[in-house]
């Protein structure tokens, strides 16, 4: 496999799953001397300019990740061209992605948890509509995803 050089985490409104797992994975990625750019955004245009959603803010800000900064965004055509690998968090964002891509692209998009080989589970659930546990959560799977998501980069 060829290490991409830029990822770009994708979810439906760039203000829960994508920005999380960004910040997990640039956190890791830098403590493990790799260089690939991250970056998220979301498939719709609800939350453009947002920040993170406070239950989302105050979940990774106590394992120690900041998404104080984020802002959302949504998808762009030059983000094919931009970024390596995008990954979806849930098949409906995948569904999504490829019926956006150049068809070169394509090839380029998948579901995040499925290319980094965790075993379970394929879609990253949304919490946004849950309780503040399920934003706990979604902190934890996010690790466990970048944590899985590290050993294919690395070839382990």
């Amino acid at each position: 496999m060829v290490r991409p050089n830029s990822i770009l985490f994708v979810c439906l409104g760039n203000i829960c799953r994508s920005p999380l797992v960004e910040a997990v994975a640039r956190h890791h990625l830098r403590a493990a001397g790799l260089d690939v750019a991250v970056a998220s955004c979301g498939t719709g245009d609800w939350h453009v300019g947002e920040g993170a959603d406070p239950r989302m803010v105050a979940a990774a800000g106590a394992a120690g990740y900041d998404l104080a900064v984020h802002r959302a965004r949504q998808l762009r055509p030059d983000d094919f061209g931009r970024h390596d690998l995008l990954l979806a968090m849930d098949r409906a964002n995948l569904r999504e992605l490829r019926r956006l891509a150049p068809a070169a692209a394509a090839a380029g998009t998948a579901l995040f948890l499925e290319w980094s080989g965790l075993a379970a589970p394929p879609e990253f659930p949304d919490p946004y509509f849950g309780d503040t546990a399920g934003f706990a959560e979604s902190v934890a799977l996010a690790e466990r995803g970048v944590a899985a998501l590290l050993q294919r980069l690395r070839g382990d």
